[in-house]
């Protein structure tokens, strides 16, 4: 049987030479492809949560992976339907997501590792959604760095993109390049499983199920029709010319400071060079000059267009027709939106983006200003919305000031300092692209506040006294910056430490998030499958019948009733979420009274 390595690899060079496949489904007999499946998974935070049965990664086995391949060999394999919860949204609405069971999730997973290989070199660098080493920073650099002149922004976002899926249309993609009919249906029966709400079974007419694994990749394999079509089609139809003419009133200008600078006539010339830089060198309305840029993420889109609205009405109107006609999908009207790019400001990615331009009504600036000033025309520019300082500073805020979080006085300081700071770090480092990201600071001030008022509570003392407690400075790039900090000391090892600030707000145009999901390593945890190959339970040294016992985390590990038993201090020991045992022991351990297991 071939290693995972190898299949994967040539998965890889078949797709980027344009071949197709003809024997997919063979490989869902390779047990290398599960195991790295189960390492890719296993410390998902929805691998301990149950689907429509109680079955969860914890006892996963060899023997496991052995009845899924048989039930595959003989396709008789079958998706169970998944439980379906509803999210909040922001707007008051709600997001469906769906719950497989574990055996669901681990064939999914192999599924997405064999469409992935394949369809990844296909795809478009104009998709940044839901791929290996992209995600919303690498969008937003790319519009920043290559939009430069855009005079409209066109909006795209598709309706319900995910549970709007046409299941004859995805099939139909896929067999494109996939001629295998036993792994066609995998993938029907798959998006045809239908889901439970409310313990009624429900049909799937359409879509993918949010929370399947491979429904991101599926989505991006249906969506690559649109890259094609706008890369094909559209852009080379509204692409041409090499450069704008020259602006027939800024030669004029130009010709009048050159005659006026031969007189001698300095008032006259300082008059005109300031007219001069009030005006665009090159003609903005030049009828043989085109430029139409585009940007995906998921299934929002953005266009960038250098050229007349009737024009960019019509690239909007071709989307539409494109996504109805051949896609079966819909545009959210109150989303998709033409905006001026000097005078608006198009909404992506949670980022407000407009184009620079410099203000005439400043004072005269000095030669080497007027350069870097005049340099800023037509670049694009991002800024953080007011809307999002304002909606997450609200969460920390009581009658408009700065209140305690009551639910976390039970907690200890370094917990408090670790949860302000991370929901901290994670607001600046996602708006660090921004080139106002300074307006942070605003926010920084109300969670710095709260913080101490919730410290202050807890230990029936001051704002003040909490920060001279905490207070501490930290060396940076850009030099020391002071912080909020909480230790927890430990023998012969190095304290924990929770910080809480220290982050420069300056914006820095390679910061770089990738998706939820980072590139990894192709073997990870390369650990946990050697354990479970060894085949030798962790606690009595037994090999038979071998499985793996898991937790949900460690902190679990301390919530037994009275003393922790002995699986409990060999995991705690270790570090380590996960057990090899055998089945007898997995079954004591299960039947330890508050067993921590989820």
């Amino acid at each position: 049987m071939q290693s995972a390595e190898t299949v994967l690899g040539v998965l890889r060079e078949r797709g980027g030479r344009g071949l197709p496949l003809e024997q997919l489904y063979r490989q869902m007999f390779n047990p290398q492809l599960y195991l790295l499946a189960y390492g890719r998974i296993y410390a998902n935070k929805g691998a301990m949560t149950p689907g429509v049965s109680q079955e969860t990664v914890d006892g996963m086995s060899l023997g496991k992976i052995g009845r899924i391949i048989d039930a595959m060999r003989d396709e008789r394999y079958r998706f169970r339907p998944v439980r379906r919860v509803l999210i909040p949204k922001k707007n008051g609405k709600t997001r469906p997501l769906g719950l497989p069971t574990w055996s669901d999730k681990l064939v999914g997973e192999v599924v997405r590792l064999l469409l992935e290989a394949y369809y990844e070199p296909t795809f478009s660098d104009r998709s940044h959604g839901f791929r290996p080493g992209r995600g919303c920073h690498t969008a937003l650099r790319e519009v920043a760095n290559t939009w430069t002149g855009s005079t409209w922004f066109v909006e795209g976002d598709v309706s319900d993109c995910f549970g709007s899926l046409d299941h004859t249309v995805m099939l139909s993609i896929l067999a494109e390049r996939i001629h295998d009919n036993r792994f066609l249906r995998l993938v029907r029966n798959m998006l045809t499983a239908g889901y439970l709400e409310e313990w009624i079974w429900h049909e799937t007419l359409s879509g993918a199920p949010q929370g399947g694994v491979a429904s991101p990749v599926l989505s991006n394999i249906y969506l690559h029709k649109l890259d094609v079509f706008v890369e094909k089609v559209l852009i080379p139809e509204y692409t041409r010319g090499k450069l704008r003419a020259r602006n027939p009133a800024y030669r004029k200008v130009e010709h009048a400071l050159a005659s006026a600078r031969r007189r001698g006539d300095r008032v006259a010339a300082r008059t005109l060079v300031r007219q001069l830089h009030s005006l665009p060198s090159q003609d903005p309305d030049d009828p043989n000059y085109r430029r139409l840029r585009y940007c995906r993420y998921a299934d929002d889109t953005l266009f960038g267009f250098a050229g007349p609205k009737a024009e960019a009405e019509e690239v909007k109107q071709r989307l539409t027709a494109f996504l109805r006609e051949e896609l079966k999908l819909t545009l959210a009207q109150d989303k998709t939106l033409i905006t001026h790019a000097r005078t608006g400001a198009a909404k992506f990615l949670g980022y407000e983006i407009s184009v620079a331009r410099t203000n005439r009504r400043t004072r005269r600036p000095s030669s080497t200003d007027r350069r870097n000033r005049r340099s800023l025309n037509g670049t694009i520019v991002l800024r953080v919305p007011p809307s999002v300082i304002k909606a997450k500073s609200a969460l920390y805020l009581a009658r408009g000031r700065p209140a305690c979080r009551n639910p976390l006085l039970r907690e200890d300081d370094y917990t408090i300092v670790a949860k302000y700071g991370a929901e901290y770090r994670g607001i600046v480092q996602y708006y660090l692209l921004a080139g106002d990201v300074q307006r942070l600071h605003r926010l920084r001030w109300v969670m710095e506040t709260s913080m101490l008022h919730t410290l202050a509570r807890k230990h029936r003392s001051s704002v003040s006294k909490m920060a001279a407690k905490h207070k501490a400075k930290i060396a940076t790039t850009y030099g020391p910056r002071t912080c909020f900090e909480a230790r927890i000391t430990r023998d012969s090892r190095n304290p924990l430490v929770a910080r809480f600030g220290g982050i420069a707000l300056k914006r820095q145009k390679t910061a770089t998030i990738v998706d939820r999901q980072p590139h990894r390593p192709l073997y990870p945890h390369k650990q946990l499958i050697s354990r479970l190959l060894k085949g030798r339970c962790e606690i009595c040294a037994s090999t038979d019948s071998i499985e793996m016992h898991h937790v949900r985390k460690l902190a679990d590990l301390t919530t037994a009733v009275g003393a922790p038993p002995a699986w409990a201090k060999i995991m705690a020991n270790k570090r380590r979420k996960t057990l090899v045992v055998c089945d007898a022991c997995h079954g004591q351990i299960h039947a330890t009274p508050s067993t921590p297991t989820q």
